[in-house]
C-alpha cells in the first residue's frame, strides 16, 4: 500500500511564518498516490448514500469531484464570494483576523439531498463548518465530513457539528 503520509510535503513559513505547510502535490502527482489517496476517502462512504460532495474551494475540488465520481455522486463547488454565476447561499466564518465566506448554488442541491463535505486539509475547521452550514441553509442534509489531511492539533473537529462523522485519510 502506497505510504501517503510519507508523501507529503511540508514546506516551512508557507504561506506565513510559523506555519508549516502540508502539501498534497505529491500525492496528485504519482497515479498509484493519487488512487489509494480516492480509495481510502471514499471507503468510509461507500454505504452512506452520499448524493452529492459539497468540495470547498479551491483544494477540496482536486479530490471532491473524483470523490463523488466514485460514489456515484454529484458534485457542486463551495466557492468565494462572487465566484457563482447565478443565485447563491452564503456562509461567513472567522479567521485569525477578520472574515471570510463561501457561497452555493442551493438550486444544484435539492432538499432531500444528503450531503459529504470535503476538503483537502482540516486546521481550524471553520471552513469546513461555514460548509456543512451552507449544506443545512439549503435544506439538505449532511451525513459526513471528508478531508485528505487532518492537522490533529488544531482540533478542527469541534468546530464541525455535533453527530456528523468526520473522516481524514492522514492525521498529522
Amino acid at each position: 500500500m502506497p505510504d501517503l503520509a510519507a508523501a507529503l510535503r511540508t514546506i516551512p513559513d508557507f504561506p506565513s511564518t510559523g506555519i508549516q505547510f502540508k502539501d498534497l502535490t505529491p500525492v496528485l502527482a504519482d497515479p498509484a498516490l493519487f488512487a489509494e489517496m480516492l480509495d481510502r476517502l471514499a471507503a468510509p462512504w461507500a454505504d452512506a448514500g452520499v448524493t452529492h460532495v459539497v468540495g470547498i474551494e479551491a483544494r477540496g475540488y482536486w479530490f471532491g469531484a473524483a470523490l463523488a465520481a466514485r460514489l456515484g455522486a454529484g458534485f457542486l463547488p463551495a466557492r468565494k464570494p462572487g465566484k457563482l454565476p447565478g443565485a447563491t447561499l452564503r456562509e461567513a466564518y472567522a479567521l485569525e483576523y477578520g472574515e471570510d465566506a463561501i457561497e452555493l448554488h442551493a438550486a444544484d442541491l435539492p432538499a432531500e439531498a444528503r450531503v459529504l463535505v470535503h476538503d483537502d486539509v482540516i486546521a481550524t475547521g471553520g471552513t469546513a463548518a461555514a460548509a456543512c452550514r451552507l449544506v443545512a441553509t439549503a435544506g439538505a442534509t449532511v451525513v459526513g465530513c471528508s478531508f485528505a489531511v487532518e492537522i490533529a492539533f488544531l482540533d478542527g473537529r469541534a468546530t464541525l457539528p455535533d453527530g456528523v462523522p468526520t473522516e481524514a485519510v492522514v492525521v498529522v
